[in-house]
């Protein structure tokens, strides 16, 4: 889900004043194409049931050594797929849902905190059950070597070099073993995480409120009695990466349930419900098992969250002159 332009201090969630120009939507491809490795390696390591430590490092090296500096891109044609089907997806949601709001009601045309919020759900539920199928072949494309791994082992065989099937052929793959029903996997835990941007935009505001409201009162204190503080881009940059520090952290559990279940591995078929997984794994695994791959993830998502909230924030000041 795209980051907010950091307006008023009430917008909990993003509201996209138009729909992704070509720019908008190249610049999260590159940036997906850029962090591609960090979330091939979270979700592997997400997928992963064995009690093996590696580190970031030593989990690179692996991929290079068995599959080349392309394993570290597995899946990245779809994961751009998903990336511009979702950026699309979510501003076409957001302004209907925001337009039936705004005329069932009289009043202001901006939409207060809660209203924000139901719209942004609306909105993340939407695209998310639309844009599952393309997420589970991205998964499916991540973790296609590991797979053939275990069956190789299971088998008692070598494990042999395999070419990684294209988006096509993952496609073909995932309705002839599971069905049409396949593509929907994991929807449960990814409806659940669709609080993540609103936990990231609540605490973001908050943080931002505060320090502009200390920082005023300092300015005031010092004989500037009308004085209010301005938060640098680099205040605005940290901001970001804290709050999705949070978001991330406290939602990731569920992102490894997703992660399981869109992958198809065939012991988080077992798991009843996105709780239920969550319950399983830390029987099975402890509750390290439940932050497999944060690592990569957190350095992935929190680094892209700080950039873009400090370049919106420029880029807005920009447009207002």
């Amino acid at each position: 889900m795209l980051s907010p332009e950091p307006r008023a201090a009430s917008s909990l969630c993003p509201r996209p004043s138009k729909y992704p120009s070509p720019k908008t939507t190249r610049h999260h491809a590159n940036g997906r194409v850029k962090h591609s490795p960090l979330i091939f390696l979270s979700t592997r390591a997400a997928v992963e049931t064995k009690k093996e430590q590696k580190t970031t490092y030593e989990a690179v090296l692996d991929i290079i050594n068995r599959e080349g500096i392309l394993g570290l891109y597995s899946g990245l044609s779809s994961s751009l797929l998903g990336v511009a089907v979702t950026n699309g997806v979510y501003y076409y949601f957001y302004e209907r849902s925001r337009g039936v709001v705004l005329s069932a009601r009289a009043g202001s045309k901006g939409l207060n905190p809660l209203e924000s919020m139901l719209v942004g759900l609306i909105a993340g539920s939407a695209t998310t059950i639309i844009s599952n199928p393309i997420w589970v072949i991205q998964t499916t494309q991540a973790v296609y070597s590991m797979n053939q791994e275990s069956a190789s082992a299971a088998a008692g065989e070598p494990s042999k070099e395999t070419e990684r099937p294209g988006f096509i052929q993952t496609v073909q793959h995932i309705l002839r073993k599971d069905g049409l029903a396949a593509l929907w996997r994991g929807l449960g835990p990814a409806l659940v995480l669709v609080i993540n941007p609103i936990i990231q935009y609540t605490v973001f505001e908050q943080l931002k409120n505060f320090l502009i409201k200390s920082r005023t009162a300092k300015l005031r204190a010092g004989g500037s009695k009308t004085a209010v503080a301005l938060l640098s881009d680099r205040d605005y940059f940290f901001l970001g990466a804290l709050s999705k520090l949070i978001a991330t952290s406290s939602t990731y559990p569920y992102i490894v349930v997703k992660n399981r279940l869109q992958a198809g591995q065939a012991h988080a078929q077992r798991y009843k419900s996105a709780l239920d997984g969550i319950l399983t794994i830390v029987k099975e695994e402890g509750v390290e098992g439940l932050y497999k791959g944060v690592g990569s993830k957190l350095t992935q998502s929190v680094l892209t969250a700080a950039i873009l909230f400090a370049g919106q924030k420029r880029i807005y000041e920009m447009t207002k002159k």
